[in-house]
């Protein structure tokens, strides 16, 4: 069994690496969330409004409810809600909270580099 999920992973991994292999511009967004909390609420109004003013035409956003979809969660080793995963463009990053830290945000999409201070 575990031959057969290290295989599925490593074709995920594989064909993630070929659709940034061919240049998208496309950023593709999974925020799980838990409900309708206001948590959860929140998390999706801030980044709707944070992908149309930076990402305008160039995302798409799948929302999952994971009292709806539980086997998510493992699937994507989700441990907190709500958490944003970036997919593409490589590479993948995960983002823990309400997406109320617009810079916390945009350093994790990669549309701001973080500054040393």
């Amino acid at each position: 069994m575990k031959e057969k999920n290290a295989k599925a992973k490593s074709a995920t991994h594989k064909f993630d690496l070929t659709i940034a292999d061919k240049g998208l511009d496309k950023y593709i967004l999974r925020l799980y969330i838990t409900g309708s909390t206001s948590r959860s609420v929140l998390a999706i109004s801030n980044l709707k409004k944070i992908c149309e003013e930076y990402l305008e035409g160039q995302y798409e956003l799948e929302v999952i409810d994971l009292y709806q979809n539980p086997l998510a969660a493992k699937e994507e080793q989700i441990i907190a809600a709500p958490t944003l995963i970036k997919k593409l463009p490589l590479p993948f990053r995960r983002i823990i909270g309400d997406m109320s830290n617009e810079e916390k945000v945009l350093i994790g999409l990669d549309l701001r580099k973080l500054e040393n201070t």
